[in-house]
């Protein structure tokens, strides 16, 4: 097959620089076509829900006695499976998966291998004192995530109401030194 094609092609090429004539010759070769390949969500199914500690080194909660690698950080779930990060709401799924450059900076700033490293030592930490462990933990539950909310607006709320008594106050000694200046002129 290929020796006829290579004759064939000799043969015009032969024939139009004789001819003179301009000749056109497009060989189609039946290339495969890029195949795109969509990852399925991963099959992780927690029977409880996971118990999480925050290394301080981390500044993110970080799942404990689970065979996953699993993040709770900026009211997300995120879940290192199969060489990429996943992501969701709920730590049951369902997951999608999320670009490197989506993943929160605090999860960027640190290798998975740091993460793990970080966790395992927390984990003794808190296995060994878990009556008294002093540090952040907590295991997810529908009643505990609405008083996060809850805690966060009234934070949030108590917050835009520090600024706005700030400026407030800012507004009046600013009046303030302008009235001194105009009684001193």
């Amino acid at each position: 097959m290929k020796k006829t094609v290579l004759v064939f092609l000799i043969t015009v090429i032969a024939a139009a620089s004789t001819a003179q004539a301009e000749v056109n010759v497009n060989v189609n070769v039946g290339v495969p076509v890029p195949r795109v390949v969509v990852a399925a969500p991963p099959p992780v199914l927690f029977e409880a829900a996971p118990q999480f500690i925050a290394p301080s080194r981390l500044g993110f909660y970080v799942g404990i006695d689970t065979p996953y690698d699993i993040i709770f950080s900026s009211d997300f779930y995120y879940l290192y499976y199969g060489n990429s990060w996943h992501r969701s709401r709920f730590y049951n799924g369902p997951w999608v998966e999320v670009p490197y450059r989506q993943l929160p900076p605090g999860i960027r700033r640190h290798r998975i291998e740091q993460i793990r490293s970080y966790r395992d030592r927390e984990y003794r930490v808190y296995r060994r004192d878990r009556d008294h462990y002093r540090g952040r933990y907590f295991r997810p539950d529908h009643e505990r995530r609405e008083e996060w909310k809850d805690e966060r607006r009234r934070e949030k709320q108590e917050w835009k109401d520090e600024r706005r008594q700030e400026k407030q106050e800012r507004r009046e000694e600013k009046w303030e030194r302008k009235r001194d200046k105009h009684d001193r002129d």
